[in-house]
């Protein structure tokens, strides 16, 4: 059984450590990204791209681990 939680308290979110940083970029495409992600603020349309993008790569990676690798059907071990 799980342990039960106090009413009225909620996990406390993992938090990075963030710095600040300057980059010159399109306002209407980093509006566009924002809108597109559903997220609130242009920080967040950056961060949720740049995990996509990341994300995207290790997809990547693991198909290149896949390729060739002979994949057995489950009904091949019914006997």
């Amino acid at each position: 059984m799980p342990p039960s939680r106090k009413s009225g308290k909620t996990a406390k979110a993992v938090r990075e450590v963030k710095v600040p940083r300057t980059y010159r970029l399109n306002p209407a495409r980093v509006e566009e990204a924002r809108r597109a992600l559903g997220v609130p603020t242009a920080t967040a349309a950056i961060e949720t791209a740049l995990d996509m993008v990341t994300f995207r790569h290790e997809l990547a990676d693991g198909m290149r681990t896949l390729r060739g690798m002979v994949i057995t059907p489950p009904e091949a071990f019914d006997s």
